[in-house]
């Protein structure tokens, strides 16, 4: 996988960004978040004493605010995805992160005014025949302006902050080097693939940088609903670069409005339920799906013939699955429903997420302990967070191999679990999805379904057939020459495991040094640089 973003980051530069981290932490007093536990008690007491000048009065809540707009707009958006997960962390916390939504301030018109004129090479007024200089939207990466072009269409425009790129190369460097250092250090967070979930999540924070890419994914979006179940902006293309992008005007309310929408007459329980379908229709019908779904990315039109239906906004971080994703994604999902929990067994070990050996039983058992506790119970009655932290025990229990191509369905899981437990508590979750798993797969294992595929190969099969012969007899002279080079190869995969072993322990002890050294320098540095501003 490409990481153009993460090139940025200089491994001789890995180290001073980590201690940058440390430093952030240590400002705003995060280390009482991250030393709470009992035995870790003598540390943080050692902290307060070698920074005893720290000025920790203001609540913790705002502190971790400031400290996630401090590292920049790659933790913002971590803090914009723990607002919607009241169920697992402090309410202060999460009322304090919900400002990150909808309070990053936004930056002055006459930087709006020189990128749009870098960008059309024509003076603003030539373009727009009015320009509301006050942004109405203020996100990490972009703002938005409402404008009228000069037919009279009212449109929103879309402008990226200035400097916005050099400034998520740092902040993903940052989380590239907290990776690449677990990595290093521990064996089993490097199970976890962090390096690949960051490259993971650079490849989709890049198409922000291209506002043309967010404009595609939105013209995509908006074809895969031809129905208008789910609402999405129309592009102006011709006015549409890579810092400006130019959009329909959208109405509606704010999804976090809960009351407001109650007042304006919308069936809450409704829109729960419909919100469930757009998502499962994204995953399962399209595998192309919003990734981004936080409460200020969403509205509800609230008058018209569309009233009650969704509104979707900022499509800079989209996700893909592929068919076999899909298809073993769909398999779980329906064989939770039913209870079948060997079945879910089964298809993880096919789909490769444990390893091939993995003992059935024992997997289905712990599966079965898991789900059954939540299984009929309404979202309010189920305390995700115990869920979430018992399937972590599985997976390491059973060497569940973590997919980074799921990442990012992982993200909008647990944004649309926020979402439908403040729309409506007692939605059964379960039976609003599971009529339309099995109908979608009825669709992909049916006869229509292979005639289907048959259909789309048939170029493929075509091509190939005539060349079958020889593709069979190059295949066995390969294998003629592997089974004569099997002594040689082995002899070399030993040796290189033995260099690559030896490797190991030195890039260990490499850190561990360099660790303590430059938390000896961070402490002179506190000593004589007050960090409580």
């Amino acid at each position: 996988m490409s990481m153009p973003l993460l090139k940025a980051a200089k491994p001789n530069m890995r180290l001073f960004r980590l201690i940058y981290i440390v430093y952030i932490a240590l400002r705003f007093g995060l280390d009482e978040f991250a030393l709470c536990n009992s035995k870790l008690k003598p540390l943080q007491t050692l902290i307060n004493v070698l920074i005893f000048w720290r000025n920790k009065s203001t609540p913790r809540a705002v502190r971790l605010r400031l400290a996630l707009e401090a590292l920049g707009p790659i933790f913002v958006k971590f803090g914009q995805m723990l607002s919607t997960r009241r169920d697992l962390i402090p309410l202060d916390i999460a009322d304090e992160l919900a400002k990150l939504q909808d309070q990053v301030p936004p930056f002055a018109y006459a930087d709006v005014e020189k990128i749009v004129l870098a960008a059309y090479q024509i003076p603003l007024n030539q373009v727009f025949a009015s320009f509301d200089e006050t942004a109405v939207a203020s996100a990490s990466v972009a703002q938005v302006h409402f404008a009228e072009l000069l037919n009279g269409t009212p449109v929103a425009v879309k402008v990226l902050r200035p400097g916005i790129a050099q400034v998520i190369h740092h902040d993903l460097a940052l989380l590239d080097t907290a990776a690449w250092l677990l990595q290093a250090l521990s064996a089993e967070v490097k199970r976890l693939k962090p390096r690949e979930v960051v490259a993971e999540f650079a490849e989709h924070t890049e198409s922000e940088l291209d506002l043309t890419l967010e404009a595609a994914n939105c013209t995509r979006l908006a074809g895969n609903f031809p129905d208008k179940k789910l609402l999405v902006p129309e592009v102006h293309w011709d006015w549409c670069r890579q810092q400006v992008m130019v959009m329909q005007r959208m109405h509606g309310t704010p999804i976090s409005k809960i009351d407001l929408l109650r007042e304006q007459g919308i069936d809450i329980s409704q829109l729960a339920h419909d919100g469930v379908e757009i998502f499962f229709t994204q995953v399962f019908r399209d595998g192309f799906f919003h990734a981004d779904m936080h409460p200020g990315n969403i509205l509800v039109v609230n008058s018209g013939p569309d009233k009650g239906k969704y509104i979707a906004l900022d499509f800079g971080i989209m996700g893909t699955l592929t068919d076999k994703d899909k298809y073993y994604l769909a398999r779980n999902f329906l064989a939770f429903f039913n209870r079948d929990y060997r079945d879910v067994a089964v298809a993880h070990i096919e789909s490769g997420w444990v390893p091939k050996d993995t003992n059935v039983e024992a997997l289905e058992t712990a599966v079965r302990a898991i789900c059954e506790p939540i299984f009929n119970k309404p979202l309010k009655d189920i305390s995700f967070g115990r869920t979430l932290l018992s399937l972590f025990q599985m997976s390491r229990k059973f060497g569940v191999v973590i997919q980074p191509q799921l990442v990012m369905l992982q993200k909008t899981l647990l944004n649309i679990e926020g979402l439908g437990r403040d729309l409506d508590p007692d939605i059964d979750l379960w039976q609003s999805a599971k009529p339309f798993l099995k109908r979608w797969m009825s669709e992909q294992i049916g006869w229509r379904s292979i005639a289907k595929k048959l259909r789309k190969e048939l170029p493929f099969i075509a091509k190939t057939l005539p060349e079958m012969p020889r593709l069979v007899h190059a295949f066995l002279a390969q294998q003629t020459e592997a089974e004569q080079d099997a002594p040689m190869r082995t002899q070399l995969a030993q040796l290189i495991a033995a260099q690559q072993q030896q490797a190991r322990w030195q890039k260990r002890l490499f850190l561990g040094v360099a660790v303590l050294a430059s938390l000896e320098v961070l402490m002179l540095l506190t000593a004589f640089w007050p960090l409580a501003n």
